[in-house]
């Protein structure tokens, strides 16, 4: 769970955002659509409108995403770091996860164009 005895960590984040990710610890939807799913894959789609928010979510599987047009966000992470990122189109990042090993997470559109992600998680 959420390490509240490193409270300074989150001091900045608003009690919202404290709260949500404590409430969807657990939560393993990594978009906002499943487009398939086999017994070794998912794939998901994620759209987010500029503004618009995934809620936190948890990763615990090796996966990586792709990004399908140019944007920007920002994510807050269980360890309480904050991260900006700007995107091209065809942008992907691969994470290898071992057992046991997760991050938490929410991802907020902070630019002005839609972002649309595919994701693939391996499951284990």
């Amino acid at each position: 769970m959420l390490d509240k005895s490193r409270s300074d960590r989150f001091d900045a984040w608003p009690e919202t955002l404290q709260q949500e990710i404590t409430e969807n610890w657990t939560n393993c939807r990594v978009g906002s659509h499943l487009a398939s799913e086999t017994e070794t894959l998912r794939i998901w789609h994620l759209h987010l409108q500029p503004g618009e928010r995934a809620p936190f979510h948890r990763h615990e599987e090796t996966y990586f995403w792709t990004v399908t047009g140019p944007g920007k966000s920002r994510s807050h992470y269980h360890d309480g770091s904050v991260r900006d990122t700007v995107y091209t189109a065809g942008d992907t990042r691969h994470f290898q996860l071992g057992a046991g090993e997760f991050f938490v997470h929410d991802l907020e559109n902070t630019g002005t164009t839609p972002l649309v992600f595919v994701t693939v998680e391996f499951k284990s």
